[in-house]
C-alpha cells in the first residue's frame, strides 16, 4: 500500500497553517480534528505577473489581493486571508523565500482578516503585552532581547498581530518563538554568532531560537513603546498624545502601504480608534552614541509600574 506523507501542520499568529516549504521557525500541532487557516503552496505565478504588472512596481494591490515580485527570489500571491502561492525562481535562497512568507505575506494575511499587524516586538510583562515599534534599524528587536536577558518573555517579534474583543480590548496573539538579531547585538548579550543561524545568504543578521522564553497565549495590549534614534547621549520618554496616536499606529503597521491599495483605511482608522484610549503611548528617544537597552528597560518598567499606580 502506497503511503502518503501528511503535511505538518503549524500554529502561529493565532492561525493553524499546512506548507509546502518546511517552516522550521514554527512550532507544529499533533492533532489532525482542525481546520486550517492558511495553506501555503507553489504555483506557476509568471503569467499572471506578467498580465498584472505595471512598470517597475513590484506591488500589486486590489482588494483581497495582493501579489509581489523580490528578484531572483520569488513571485508571491496572498489572497483572500487564507491562501499563499510561491513561484520560486531557479536557484532561490529557501530561507530568503522562508522570510518573506513569515514577513510580508503573513503581514498581508492578517490585514486581509482584518487583524492589525503592528511592526515590532511584542513582551509580556506582568500578564500584558507592550509593542515596541519604531522604525527599521531602531533597535526594537534588541531592546526586546534585552527584556529576555531580564527573564520577562516574546510574544512576537516583527510582525504583532492586534485583534480586538467584543468588547475592544486590544490582544495581541503570539506569532512564533524567534527573534532576529544583527552580530553587534549579539556581541552586546555575549552571544556567539557560530550557535546561530544567518537569516540568509550574505546576511549579518541572524535567527535566534527563543521557545523556552515565548508566551503562548493571547493577552491584552497595555501599551505602545515608540522607539526613535536620537544625536545626544541622553534618554528620554515622552507620551503621544490624543490624535498624534493615531499617526503612531498608522506609521508602524506593518507594510503600510497595504492599506490605502486594499481598500481597509475605513478599517484600519475604526480599529485604531478603538485601541488609542485603552492603551498607553510613548515615544522613547534613545542615543546612538551606545549601547542603552538594558538602561531602556529600566525606564520602561518604571513607567510601566508608575501607570499602574495611577489607575
Amino acid at each position: 500500500m502506497l503511503t502518503v506523507e501528511k503535511k505538518p501542520i503549524y500554529k502561529a499568529f493565532g492561525l493553524t497553517i499546512t506548507s509546502e516549504f518546511p517552516l522550521p521557525e514554527i512550532p507544529t500541532i499533533n492533532t489532525e480534528d482542525v481546520g486550517i487557516d492558511i495553506v501555503i503552496e507553489k504555483a506557476d505565478l509568471t503569467s499572471l505577473w506578467s498580465e498584472h504588472s505595471i512598470d517597475d512596481d513590484d506591488f500589486v494591490i486590489k482588494k483581497d489581493w495582493i501579489m509581489f515580485h523580490i528578484s531572483e527570489t520569488a513571485i508571491f500571491l496572498i489572497q483572500y486571508g487564507s491562501e499563499i502561492l510561491v513561484s520560486p525562481y531557479k536557484g532561490a535562497d529557501e530561507d530568503e523565500i522562508r522570510l518573506f512568507i513569515l514577513g510580508t505575506c503573513m503581514g498581508a494575511i492578517l490585514m486581509q482578516r482584518k487583524i492589525l499587524p503592528i511592526h515590532g516586538s511584542a513582551i509580556a510583562i506582568d500578564g500584558k503585552a507592550y509593542a515596541i515599534v519604531g522604525d527599521s534599524g531602531a533597535g526594537k528587536s534588541t531592546l526586546a532581547s534585552a527584556f529576555l536577558t531580564r527573564g520577562y518573555k516574546l510574544l512576537s517579534d516583527d510582525v504583532i498581530p492586534v485583534s480586538l474583543t467584543s468588547d475592544n480590548v486590544p490582544m495581541v496573539t503570539p506569532s512564533y518563538p524567534q527573534q532576529k538579531l544583527w552580530m553587534e547585538s549579539l556581541h552586546h548579550f555575549n552571544m556567539e554568532s557560530t550557535n546561530y543561524k544567518p537569516l540568509f545568504v550574505r546576511e549579518d543578521k541572524f535567527a535566534v531560537p527563543v521557545p523556552s522564553q515565548f508566551v503562548t497565549e493571547p493577552l491584552p495590549l497595555a501599551g505602545v513603546f515608540e522607539l526613535i534614534k536620537g544625536d545626544n547621549d541622553e534618554i528620554n520618554l515622552q507620551p503621544i498624545q490624543n490624535l498624534q496616536r493615531f499617526y503612531t499606529l498608522y506609521t508602524n503597521t506593518y507594510r503600510n502601504f497595504f492599506i490605502e491599495r486594499s481598500g481597509v483605511m475605513d478599517w484600519h482608522f475604526t480599529h485604531s480608534s478603538k485601541m488609542i484610549n485603552k492603551i498607553g503611548f510613548y515615544q522613547l528617544r534613545r542615543p546612538v552614541s551606545r549601547f542603552s537597552a538594558h538602561e531602556l528597560v529600566d525606564l520602561i518598567l518604571t513607567t510601566i509600574a508608575t501607570e499602574g499606580k495611577d489607575e
